[in-house]
């Protein structure tokens, strides 16, 4: 089974960042566990390679529609991206799945913006396109739910996890834990984000 890049759940806060428990050790950036989890993809079939060994999220809560269909102004998805990166494109196609799905508001996030997130979380960069759902009142309040692209029930569970987390609400025990962050990123790529088609 592939193993995760880095699942610490990360909350920041106006002044200051509080790290909630990570789920799981997060490999230190340059070394061998941190390269083992780490996909860059060049090609389609490489992509969906690597996806086809990622779990499928299968517990899901009962509130879940409810919130997330409940979060359109309270809450907004966003992803970075690069040109010709195919992981974006991926990513993007599934949150454009969750959008028509439960109305939920998606965004692109500049590139260097999202550099920069991850420098002020204390997130290793290992490339595009990075998840995150933020506070829609306060951008400074963020909880990123995907490195690298993943399946559409796995961003859903993240998603309903950062939303409740960024409310104050607890969510029930079983469905706590985050699915894994994925590495699946395009190779070495940075720069300004390519253009996405406008949501539906």
């Amino acid at each position: 089974m592939m193993r995760p890049a880095w699942t610490g759940v990360v909350i920041a806060g106006c002044s200051s960042l509080s790290f909630m428990a990570p789920l799981a050790a997060q490999p230190a950036p340059g070394s061998s566990a941190a390269a083992a989890a780490i996909h860059p993809v060049e090609n389609a079939a490489a992509m969906q390679a690597w996806l086809a060994r990622v779990p499928r999220t299968r517990d899901f809560p009962a509130d879940l529609p409810e919130t997330l269909r409940s979060s359109d102004r309270a809450a907004v998805l966003e992803m970075t991206t690069t040109p010709g990166c195919l992981p974006c494109a991926d990513l993007w196609s599934q949150l454009n799945a969750l959008h028509r799905q439960y109305a939920i508001r998606i965004a692109v996030l500049p590139a260097e913006e999202g550099m920069v997130r991850s420098g002020r979380l204390g997130l290793p960069w290992i490339g595009h396109p990075v998840a995150w759902v933020r506070d829609a009142a306060n951008p400074q309040r963020m909880i990123p739910i995907a490195i690298g692209t993943d399946h559409a029930p796995n961003l859903a569970r993240n998603a309903y996890l950062a939303i409740k987390m960024l409310s104050g609400a607890r969510p029930a025990v079983a469905v706590r834990a985050m699915s894994k962050f994925t590495g699946i990123v395009a190779p070495g790529r940075t720069g300004a984000p390519r253009a996405l088609p406008r949501n539906p």
